[in-house]
């Protein structure tokens, strides 16, 4: 072995150790799981697709700091231009994984947001940190939040045009609640229009759009580039939301059990080390604003990771509700609840045309049982309850406990 070889192999291990160090954890103990007996990784390399959002940071992070190997994975990050993208590759099988938007699996199975597949959450990648962004040139009319951006729309009565990343995304769906919790009907009152995340700073410097909604960096990019303001970050319109997750099909995982076991772990261990430190959260962001990942500069995204805010109009602020990776194991529990929400809104405004049994829907997507039993393995808290409550930004409570009367309980829906 070459001296510089043994100084590489040597450099590797200190990293590895003070990786594990972070989060209190035993890789050995681990990888012997796997490299042993009938629960071996059925397959060794695995594809995961990422959209260019700071929230794909720990499926990035799972593959560069070596997470993956051992539980006996080799994690390939695969960079998709689109959403729609991502969802075709699921469901053909180019990807066996992927940093996915929660509404988009919920779409994907029960056939809203094209071929109907049966699908899974494994578990939840992020909470919070994403944003509404509305272009300069409403804010220097007035319109810097949701009610003088209403008030701004009665009086220049035009055609308003808004963009989200998918139609039954996650960006959709806050965006449609924020308008409707402003009092403006995103279906009659507005134009929705879908736009790829990373083209969305550059769909609004061209006029293509009034607002948006997307994942970070770009709301924070567009104020950069002096284009655009944020009206409300998403954690205002509902704190500690569900984001984007770990989603596959139901095939892949039933076939890969294994496989998808010990991809959820190397992923859970990457989340806990990014929310283990602010140095943690400092290398992340320098890694994944590389060009193979996000392909920005690196303080468009390390602001608003740490929850330095600023709103592009001279008002700045440390919001402690800022993207959570891990948040000691309730950003990842797949809570049954949180699926239940986004077919809630689905039916709202007319993507689904009836009630669906919203509790069997969910039970059969958000691997409730796989997730406690990987969590459990590797000593990671499990919330006690599958529901959880939250008052959203017009006040009205969701709880999970009667998601029809909750859907048809809003004055403005579809």
């Amino acid at each position: 072995m070459t001296d510089l070889l043994k100084t590489s192999l040597n450099r590797r291990t200190v990293l590895q150790a003070a990786t594990v160090g972070a989060v209190g954890v035993s890789p050995a103990l681990r990888a012997l799981v796997h490299a042993q007996g009938s629960d071996a990784p059925e397959k060794k390399e695995v594809k995961i697709g990422f959209i260019p959002l700071t929230d794909c940071a720990s499926v990035v992070m799972a593959s560069v700091l070596g997470f993956d190997k051992k539980y006996g994975v080799t994690i390939i990050p695969t960079k998709e231009a689109s959403w729609a993208g991502v969802r075709d590759k699921l469901v053909n099988g180019e990807l066996d994984f992927a940093h996915v938007l929660y509404g988009l699996v919920y779409g994907v199975h029960l056939g809203t947001a094209g071929p109907k597949k049966d699908m899974a959450v494994l578990m939840g990648l992020n909470h919070n940190g994403q944003a509404i962004t509305l272009s300069k040139a409403l804010a220097d009319k007035g319109a810097v939040d949701g009610p003088t951006l209403a008030a701004l729309m009665a009086k220049e009565k035009r055609e308003y045009t808004f963009a989200g990343t998918f139609p039954t995304g996650t960006h959709a769906m806050w965006m449609h609640y924020w308008l409707a919790a402003a009092g403006i009907n995103p279906v009659s009152g507005a134009k929705l229009i879908t736009v790829p995340p990373p083209q969305m700073v550059a769909n609004m410097r061209v006029g293509n759009m009034d607002g948006f909604c997307v994942g970070e960096p770009w709301n924070h990019r567009a104020i950069m580039d002096g284009i655009g303001i944020t009206a409300n970050t998403t954690q205002d319109i509902w704190k500690d939301h569900p984001e984007k997750v770990l989603g596959t099909t139901a095939d892949f995982m039933k076939k890969h059990p294994n496989t998808t076991r010990a991809v959820m772990m190397a992923v859970l261990e990457a989340s806990q080390w990014i929310d283990a430190s602010l140095s943690n959260k400092m290398k992340m962001a320098e890694t994944i604003a590389g060009k193979a990942y996000v392909n920005t500069s690196v303080d468009a995204i390390n602001q608003r990771i740490l929850g330095r805010y600023q709103n592009g109009m001279g008002k700045t602020w440390d919001d402690p509700n800022h993207m959570k990776f891990f948040n000691e194991g309730t950003v990842n529990f797949p809570y049954l609840s949180d699926g239940m929400w986004f077919l809630t809104q689905h039916k709202r405004w007319g993507l689904l045309k009836s009630h669906p049994d919203y509790l069997a829907v969910a039970k059969q997507v958000n691997q409730i049982d796989l997730y406690k039993s990987v969590a459990s393995a590797m000593k990671i808290n499990v919330p006690k309850d599958v529901l959880r409550t939250s008052k959203l930004i017009d006040g009205v409570v969701w709880d999970g406990k009667d998601p029809a009367k909750y859907a048809d309980g809003f004055k403005i829906r579809a």
